[in-house]
């Protein structure tokens, strides 16, 4: 049987938790198929984040909209032995029924703020849950280092190098629709760069160097090969080779490169040395990109001395989102046959009912609270949430094309109040839950003889 990585579009309807199935057939079998709502949030952030940036739930509904159970996935789960055949029949004619609101990509969120909320059956919206979590959780979590290591570039720049230490080559892939929206120019990983339209972007390795008896014969090679190239110059010894190349420069006048690359050693002071080589030696439209183990705060440092860095290269702290690398999501009943439903125990309380998210900004445009209220009520700015699945619809013209969700992103990070846009963990934003929330929730810890919060 040949090897299949990535997950074929139709088998996504087995890439769920072996509970979702089984329930699903529990309440197949006890005639439970009230409408239900499961709502999509984090109850903190993560260290160093003062916001997240989602992402993810837009594009899963998509994936929603389309999810079947063919022959080979009904076979699949025959051979577990677990299911009954009248079920299996049953999912064979499976359809996504319900409604599904979610953000807009790219919208900054914050605890207890739903991502996306999914009215169905019941069976329906829990057999959801793996296969939400896990789409939303990865976009949401890359992006959001994205959007910091973009904020710290303060306009330069940044390339993502990360696939290489990614987890797994779905995430690879995936990875570069997250950093698209949180504003990262471009790619090296070239099937992400054609599956997202990113610029593919790149140089070379050291190794490329090392192959060659001479540094020179290799640079001067790979700039006649890819004129305007970018050359990687901290080989051997990077001060010599920049001296080196403004020679060669001189004496080849049919040579051009838009930068250097330097990809190890003191970064700030090697840029700063490069500078003034190349400035002086007539060649100031040759920009510096740096590379080598950077994240956010190095490139914060970086840009604090004033190194004359013009773009960065991330890997593996943005691949890997090594500092907070997941975040505790979660999707909970919050509603079922018209009564609210809620999670009580200490920790993990969740707030019922189907809710929406009010967005208020200030005189100049700036955001100063969320108002987190039922989905019938109204409070001061703008509802965040909008349908993307209308009764097993997608709403393909709600989704906006990928430049137009990039652009309303970085506004909206823009927008956030200045403290919240610092690399450390500081004030954290305002937002208000709503009396009928409150409400609602006293309603159902009455009626499960709950003792109320208050």
């Amino acid at each position: 049987m040949p090897i299949q990585e990535l997950p074929r579009d139709e088998d996504l309807s087995l890439l769920v938790d072996l509970y979702e199935l089984t329930m699903l057939q529990a309440y197949w079998a006890e005639g439970m198929h009230d409408t239900a709502t499961f709502s999509l949030f984090f109850r903190k952030l993560p260290p160093h984040r003062n916001y997240m940036l989602a992402c993810g739930q837009q594009h899963v509904a998509r994936l929603i909209s389309q999810l079947r159970f063919g022959d080979s996935q009904i076979e699949a789960l025959r051979r577990l032995d677990l299911f009954q055949s009248a079920f299996l029949d049953w999912l064979a004619d499976f359809r996504f029924t319900g409604t599904l609101h979610a953000l807009p990509e790219g919208t900054p969120v914050f605890p207890h703020e739903p991502l996306l909320e999914v009215e169905a059956p019941i069976g329906e919206a829990q057999f959801l849950e793996s296969l939400i979590m896990n789409y939303v959780h990865l976009e949401t979590v890359l992006a959001s280092k994205a959007s910091r290591i973009v904020n710290a570039a303060q306009g330069r720049p940044v390339v993502d190098f990360g696939m290489r230490r990614m987890h797994g080559i779905d995430a690879a892939v995936r990875g570069v629709r997250a950093y698209r929206m949180a504003g990262i120019s471009a790619t090296s990983n070239v099937l992400g760069a054609s599956r997202h339209d990113l610029p593919a972007r790149g140089t070379m390795a050291h190794s490329f160097i090392q192959a060659h008896d001479s540094e020179d014969v290799a640079l001067q090679a790979f700039a006649r090969e890819f004129p305007g190239t970018a050359l990687l110059v901290d080989t051997y010894d990077t001060v010599d080779a920049v001296k080196r190349l403004i020679g060669w420069l001189d004496a080849n006048p049919d040579l051009h490169i838009s930068a250097i690359r330097l990809d190890s050693g003191d970064l700030g002071e090697l840029a700063k040395t490069c500078r003034h080589l190349l400035d002086h030696g007539g060649y100031p439209e040759i920009k510096i990109t740096a590379s080598g183990g950077l994240n956010e705060y190095r490139i914060q440092d970086l840009l604090a001395d004033d190194a004359p860095i013009d773009s960065f290269g991330v890997g593996t702290a943005l691949g890997a989102a090594s500092d907070a690398p997941c975040l505790e999501l979660a999707y909970k009943l919050t509603e079922y046959a018209g009564e609210p439903r809620l999670k009580h125990s200490p920790g993990k309380h969740s707030l019922p009912g189907r809710k929406q998210v009010y967005r208020e900004s200030d005189a100049e445009g700036f955001y100063r609270r969320d108002t987190l209220t039922l989905r019938d009520e109204t409070a001061p700015g703008m509802p965040l949430l909008q349908p993307i699945i209308i009764d097993g619809e997608f709403q393909a013209e709600r989704m906006a094309d990928p430049d137009t969700a990039r652009e309303a992103s970085l506004d909206a990070v823009a927008r956030l109040p200045e403290g919240l846009h610092r690399l450390d963990q500081g004030a954290a934003y305002r937002v208000d839950i709503s009396e009928r929330i409150h409400d609602y929730r006293r309603q159902a810890e009455a009626r499960l003889g709950l003792p109320s919060d208050g």
